[in-house]
């Protein structure tokens, strides 16, 4: 009988089981969240046990007791059930984006196990609260729908859990323990306090060096009253303990039974040590572990770090070959001197125009080109494909080179100036020449394969430039000068494979490395920093889908391109936070998420276009929305309707009518509840992976046509029925561009 209420004890009891948690209402943590979408995050501390400590433990606990709330359905009796795994994994991410903790196996079984014990401790906080009397005994008649938890429990799922706890078995093991637990014989005394806490106080109290204590002085410590005095038969155990300490070997306390069992008589449990509570394992105690053969999850870890050395033996192989085979061009130079005279060009020296194709076909300087037969570029050949030019003026300061030069480390064009660099044969051209325009449009790209904006684009340089163009658009969109991109097959990534290589050769290189990009408070109504893990980049480089801290970056770089400094963009185009409203948060936060609508909306007092990424969290679309005419412009790639969004649509409506309300705005009965939604017929994607990158080139778009209402049928300039790879490219390009420019990523 001791042996089992000794096990009763040693268990923490539930979080939710007192009479106090009930009338506070119910424990959401919105604080935790607000701070998560702000991107703040809490540190967490880990004794020599590898058990949860600190001052941010305790809220730890709390956080992952509402996360099982939120996403484990209180009809799962088995915890360690398969069906649950991707709800285990939504919580440990949940976890990771509010607290620091490494993303190791152990962290995360350690984390599980605690969102496990905080499950049984809600189905038995539910049980006795709803499904018992004062005395404990199961009532007989039905029992009544908890309201109070409807964001938690379905009434489906209460039926469910109330026939399961009604079942016969599991009221004869309900007596059992409870009959087992009502008396035991070495009361535990620290409530909630746990034993790894009550370590942490005990060595900070004594100032001690040492790291951990050993099993009996905790259990001990977790039986004293608050008296401070200790039962006789509580200090004869710990005596005892004292006593076997000194005759028996740490080997033979972990082969066998500790010192603990021993002095108690009880037996003891595998992957547990009596006295040090939740976490402790004779792993984590002893440092000294078992041998044991791997798991599944530890042979595939090691397989992929043998597989993840072979690919970097690779890559070096590869660079080794180049590195011989550039030898070898270097050697037959002579051999090959036809290469780098080309047809083209005249022999000799000639003025040339300097072009770049991306993010835009753009003029960016002048120079000379020299088609000479032979000719070296700081004594290594030159790469195919590309000539010799000395640069004489620059047109464009933030322009790159389309191939850095590694001899002086030279990235900006405008710092080329005097010296020779190689460029491209297809964006050279003599000064007697200029890049015409296609006869018409049916001789450029086809509609169906490219849209004809892609033909137009010219990147803004500067506030004063990006005016006049805009200014001349309206007058008379023919002056845009037309220009051809590269053919498909001739594009070549080079800003994406400059970023790669410059995260491949920084710190952002390892798991967890961040990068903070501080968002201005004009750009959300309010200032904020955006975090870019190497996983968001790897996003890019990847094409994958793509998560908040993208989107954002590149309307952080819509606003620095297009918009700063220019008063009629500026004063147009906004945008809405994905970070504060969200369908994650809509759900849980709804008066929030319109508090800060409304507000975004009163911001101005003229006509403006609320450009809003929408995160359905399996899903990119966009909402360009117009208050003050009450329009919302819904544009979605998957060609979806607003209807599949309810909850999305009425936290729009509502807060166009609570806009209308505080700018007390007169509006006929007619419409007084109508507002108008138009899908538009934007582009579609062919897969599941484009949603993202087609919602940033829909914002340039809008932001480029600087128009307040897009038409049904979509911008003509940008009409296709689907947008290539090169034109989402594009945007790739745009962004990696940007990282770059803002030295985000340094070696």
């Amino acid at each position: 009988m001791a042996s089992d209420q000794e096990n009763s004890q040693d268990a923490n009891a539930p979080d939710d089981t007192s009479e106090k948690e009930i009338t506070r209402g119910i424990t959401i943590l919105k604080s935790i969240i607000r701070d998560r979408d702000k991107a703040v995050t809490y540190n967490v501390n880990w004794n020599a046990d590898n058990q949860l400590i600190g001052s941010n433990a305790a809220k730890l606990a709390s956080y992952t007791g509402t996360l099982v709330r939120m996403h484990i359905p209180i009809t799962a009796t088995r915890w360690s059930n398969k069906e649950l795994g991707s709800a285990k994994d939504k919580i440990w991410t949940e976890i990771l984006r509010s607290f620091n903790i490494e993303d190791t196996t152990i962290r995360k079984k350690y984390i599980l196990q605690l969102a496990g014990k905080r499950h049984r401790g809600w189905r038995t906080f539910l049980t006795n609260k709803y499904l018992k009397d004062k005395e404990k005994i199961f009532v007989e008649y039905d029992p009544e729908y908890p309201v109070k938890y409807a964001i938690f429990i379905t009434e489906e799922e209460w039926v469910a859990f109330v026939a399961q706890r009604r079942d016969e078995n599991f009221k004869k093991v309900s007596a059992t323990n409870r009959e087992r637990a009502s008396n035991p014989t070495y009361a535990y005394k620290k409530g909630r306090l746990g034993y790894a806490r009550l370590e942490e106080k005990i060595l900070d109290e004594t100032k001690s060096d040492a790291t951990s204590l050993p099993p009996h002085v905790l259990w001990k410590e977790a039986r004293v009253g608050k008296d401070g005095t200790v039962r006789d038969d509580v200090q004869h155990i710990y005596d005892e303990c004292e006593t076997l300490s000194q005759s028996i070997s740490t080997a033979e306390d972990q082969e066998n039974r500790s010192v603990l069992s021993r002095a108690l008589n009880v037996p003891e449990y595998p992957g547990r040590v009596r006295g040090k509570g939740h976490g402790c394992t004779p792993t984590s105690l002893y440092k000294n572990p078992r041998r044991r053969n791997p798991s599944n999850q530890e042979v595939m870890e090691t397989l992929q770090a043998l597989q993840a050395q072979v690919l970097q033996l690779q890559k070096d192989n590869e660079r080794y070959r180049c590195m011989e085979k550039c030898s070898s061009q270097l050697k037959e130079t002579s051999e090959k001197a036809s290469i780098n005279c080309q047809n083209k060009f005249p022999e000799g020296i000639s003025s040339c125009q300097l072009y770049l194709s991306s993010p835009t076909y753009r003029l960016v300087g002048k120079g000379k080109v020299h088609n000479t037969s032979g000719d070296l570029l700081h004594h290594r050949p030159l790469p195919d494909g590309h000539l010799k030019v000395s640069v004489d003026v620059v047109l464009d300061k933030d322009a790159l080179l389309p191939i850095p030069d590694i001899v002086s480390e030279t990235t900006l064009l405008r710092d080329a100036i005097g010296s020779f660099v190689a460029w491209p044969l297809d964006l050279i051209f003599i000064d007697d020449e200029t890049p015409t325009k296609p006869a018409s449009k049916d001789k450029g790209i086809l509609r169906h394969n490219e849209s004809v904006a892609s033909q137009k684009e010219v990147f803004a340089q500067g506030s004063q430039q990006l005016s006049q163009k805009i200014g001349s658009r309206q007058k008379n969109k023919r002056d845009l000068p037309v220009t051809s991109l590269p053919k498909k097959g001739a594009f070549v990534p080079r800003y994406q494979i400059s970023l790669e290589t410059l995260v491949d050769s920084s710190d952002m290189a390892t798991a967890g490395a961040i990068r903070l990009l501080d968002m201005e408070e004009d750009i959300f109504g309010y200032s904020c920093t955006e975090t870019i893990g190497k996983e968001d980049l790897e996003h890019i480089f990847r094409h994958q889908e793509l998560g908040v801290g993208v989107i954002h970056t590149y309307i952080r770089f819509l606003y620095d391109n297009f918009m700063r400094g220019n008063d009629q963009l500026s004063n147009r185009f906004r945008f809405v936070s994905s970070s504060l409203v969200n369908k994650a948060l809509i759900c849980r936060e709804p008066d929030s998420c319109r508090e800060y609508l409304v507000k975004r909306f009163m911001a101005s007092s003229t006509n403006n276009l609320y450009l809003w990424p929408y995160n359905s969290e399996c899903h990119w679309l966009l909402l360009a929305i117009d208050p003050l005419k009450e329009v919302v412009y819904f544009l979605n790639s998957i060609d979806g309707e607003w209807t599949n969004y309810p909850d999305m649509k009425q936290l729009v409506d509502t807060s166009i009518k609570v806009f209308r309300s505080q700018r007390q705005a007169r509006v006929p009965r007619t419409k007084s509840s109508n507002i108008t939604w138009i899908k538009v017929q934007c582009p579609l994607q062919r897969n599941g992976i484009d949603c993202g990158y087609f919602v940033m080139r829909f914002m340039r778009e809008v932001i480029n046509m600087n128009q307040i209402e897009i038409p049904i049928t979509y911008f003509d300039e940008y009409k296709c029925a689907h947008y290539t790879r090169l034109q989402l490219e594009q945007i790739k390009e745009e962004l990696c561009q940007y990282f770059i420019e803002k030295r985000l990523i340094s070696i």
